[in-house]
């Protein structure tokens, strides 16, 4: 789609009561990123309440219609999707706008690839649009659903705002003032009196103009495509400006309180702030949240006689002694977990297309199937707006593989009674353009059925997400969540996440290590998709553990095929004997790179960190060395010097008495530098404690623990 064009979404596809929108971009040093958030406007052109703005602090709309499932690893790198449950918007809401905003001063422009994808509740990809010329906006509409006729249509807008969340959010009733969630109530209303009249100011200032540049839309939107203005105005001195409002709260990740605009104290005259007193009682009252409910990391003072005495728990895993035990097990324990905490449901169901209802889920059902009736280990139903999504489940323990048979037989009965989706979950990872069980789609059938890949590992993540980090509704549901954390992660589970490098480890390490592996080798090529697989449980579980987003890093060219660029990286693997990686974690400094040299038997776990403050380069080392006062003896700390890539070089006891030994001796620019810790490397394939996938697990942890926490710290 071109800029401003539009279409209608039945049009295009069956299935569009549900529909997924992704955002995407990238950047050439794999850094930049932007938030995403979606508002629902009514016939005005305004949100109704708070609850109609969505962003990170408030990922899922007050009626459910819909959520934010945040960012999924691309080819090109990762991308933001949305889920719109478009049967269940409310009648009243006219247009639902898709934008996102950077922070911290970053522009649009400095992003490549931007882009927006629609698809359908199957999957299928719908349109896509690709948006151009946005240098200077640190906010930017990427489109638009609109209802016209009773039909749904998506509109590619392209619409920036230079002022970023402040000006976009304004236009549609929605206020940005200073953190008033950490000030006093006097304090907030002070606050809000003030930023009023700055931007009564310079309202008048910049309206005087024929533009909007400076704090509104960027460049001419096509016709029919622009934002609607703001809300009704009020006179001030030199111009006009949105009405003041009481507030409702949402932290934003600028430290900016996001707001619903509504009637307030009456305007400030001549540039003048209004005086708390002036503010309505309802702005001076403290602004309270709904609290929701973490555990605390550290357990209670237990009060068994010894340490023998084990804890009765709702899903014991200690009697299970088959796999058959173990799947129908499993199946029902999250199962029933999903249908009970509906925060827990809703994350691992939202990214397959289903809407946020009414949710039930069902163990060992029967389902005819020619002659011989088919057993699927669970069936998980959702009622919403009177409409039913319903989803088959297939589960695997331990290292049992998925049978095609089995699936493809699934896919035939959802096709026939009208199920949406058929769901399996196990230990394995599914890659992108390389899916776990290959199926045979009858084009021929109307009705259409999505193939979708659940990891052990990812459900484990979203419990540890919410009950360490997010909070659930009350103190039952993340008692739950705790239990269910504590099955999935007991030594009978059988869910334990991907833990076998595969078949042709030992045969690849001994080729490398005789220099009789060839290029071209398939071996090598499985090898790569286990490292890949592994790399993303890695961010799975570190993500989980910090509260943050952890995602790989792909160095790939834009828009390559994702299997060309496997076979790429295993002639690499059979050159070098080497498997590289990187990841990125929220909040630090830098990419955290992880290699394994199959010739040396080696693990490096490093991090670039570039030089701070300004000053002397002795004073510079000495600020890093001091940083690392807790980190391990041997850290390598090497020199990134401007021009000419590395320059000196050493451990961290050795430069602890000298720091000046890192300095280039010739006076060069020094850029940053590398922190490294190496580490031997498993040789088993599997995950046992001399094995390869533990000893990666051990190394990352170690790294970022020792090192990579104190770097991100402030300086003493």
């Amino acid at each position: 789609m071109v800029k401003g064009a539009n279409v209608g979404l039945s049009a295009l596809s069956e299935n569009v009561g549900a529909v997924v929108v992704g955002l995407g971009w990238s950047s050439a040093t794999g850094e930049g990123d932007a938030d995403v958030s979606v508002l629902l406007l009514d016939a005005d052109g305004k949100v109704r309440s708070d609850a109609d703005f969505c962003f990170y602090n408030n990922p899922v709309a007050g009626d459910g219609s819909v959520h934010l499932l945040g960012k999924t690893p691309t080819a090109d790198g990762s991308e933001d999707r949305i889920s719109f449950d478009l049967d269940a918007v409310p009648p009243e809401v006219d247009k639902v706008v898709v934008a996102a905003s950077r922070y911290g001063g970053a522009r649009f422009g400095e992003l490549d690839d931007l882009r927006l994808t629609l698809a359908d509740s199957t999957g299928d990809a719908l349109a896509r649009f690709a948006v151009h010329d946005v240098e200077e906006v640190s906010a930017l509409i990427f489109g638009e659903l609109y209802r016209r006729a009773g039909e749904w249509k998506f509109r590619a807008v392209g619409q920036g705002y230079a002022s970023g969340l402040a000006g976009l959010a304004t236009d549609y009733g929605v206020d940005i003032d200073d953190d008033a969630e950490t000030a006093g109530a006097e304090t907030a209303v002070a606050q809000a009196a003030d930023g009023l009249a700055a931007s009564a100011r310079t309202a008048g200032a910049e309206r005087a103009g024929t533009e909007r540049t400076g704090t509104g839309q960027v460049g001419a939107a096509p016709e029919g495509s622009a934002p609607e203005g703001p809300g009704p105005d009020v006179e001030v001195p030199g111009g006009t400006s949105t009405a003041p409002s009481a507030r409702v709260p949402a932290q934003s990740r600028e430290g900016h309180a996001v707001d619903r605009a509504a009637t307030g104290p009456e305007p400030a005259k001549s540039g003048t702030a209004a005086s708390p007193a002036d503010a309505p009682k309802s702005a001076r009252r403290p602004r309270t949240a709904k609290k929701k409910v973490t555990l605390p990391r550290t357990a209670k003072k237990s009060l068994a006689d010894n340490d023998t005495w084990r804890t009765a728990r709702l899903f014991p895993g200690s009697a299970l002694k088959s796999d058959r035990e173990r799947e129908t097990r499993a199946t029902s324990v999250v199962l029933s977990v999903m249908a009970q905490v509906p925060e827990f449901g809703r994350r691992l169901t939202a990214a397959f297309g289903a809407p946020a209802g009414r949710m039930e889920t069902f163990t060992e059902v029967t389902l005819p199937h020619g002659e011989s009736p088919r057993r699927p280990d669970g069936v998980i139903r959702v009622e919403r707006a009177g409409k039913l999504w319903t989803a088959l489940v297939e589960t695997k323990t331990n290292g049992n593989a998925l049978k095609p048979d089995q699936v493809q037989a699934y896919m035939d009965i959802a096709a026939r009674r009208g199920y949406e989706a058929v769901i399996t979950l196990s230990n394995d990872v599914a890659l992108e353009g390389s899916p776990l069980v290959d199926v045979r789609i009858d084009r021929r059938r109307k009705h259409k059925v999505a193939l979708w890949h659940l990891s052990w590992a990812e459900v484990v993540h979203q419990a540890q997400m919410l009950i360490r980090h997010e909070g659930v509704g009350d103190a039952a549901h993340a008692w739950l969540l705790q239990e269910l954390l504590h099955y999935l992660q007991h030594e009978n589970s059988g869910c334990h996440g991907f833990q076998n490098m595969g078949a042709a480890w030992v045969p690849v390490r001994r080729g490398i290590d005789e220099e009789t592996l060839c290029q071209g080798d398939a071996r090598a090529l499985e090898v790569i998709e286990n490292w890949e697989r592994l790399v993303r449980q890695v961010c799975l579980r570190l993500g989980g553990e910090l509260g943050q987003k952890v995602l790989p890093v792909q160095r790939a060219r834009r828009g390559a095929d994702p299997g060309a660029r496997r076979t790429e990286l295993a002639d690499h693997l059979c050159e070098q004997g080497r498997l590289n990686a990187e990841i990125r974690i929220e909040g630090t400094p830098g990419v955290l790179g992880i290699t394994a040299d199959l010739r040396t038997g080696k693990l490096r776990t490093s991090i670039e960190v570039p030089a701070e403050g300004a000053g002397y380069p002795l004073a510079r080392a000495k600020r890093l060395v001091r940083r690392l006062s807790d980190a391990p003896a041997d850290l390598h700390i090497e020199t990134l010097v401007d021009g000419r890539g590395t320059g000196p070089r050493g451990t961290l006891e050795r430069l602890r008495p000298e720091p000046a030994d890192i300095l280039p001796k010739d006076g060069a620019q020094i850029t940053g530098f590398r922190l490294s810790l190496f580490k031997g490397m498993g040789a088993g394939r599997g995950s046992a404690e001399t094995g390869f996938i533990r000893s990666v697990d051990d190394a990352v942890d170690r790294f970022h623990a020792q090192v990579v926490a104190h770097v991100d710290a402030p300086a003493v």
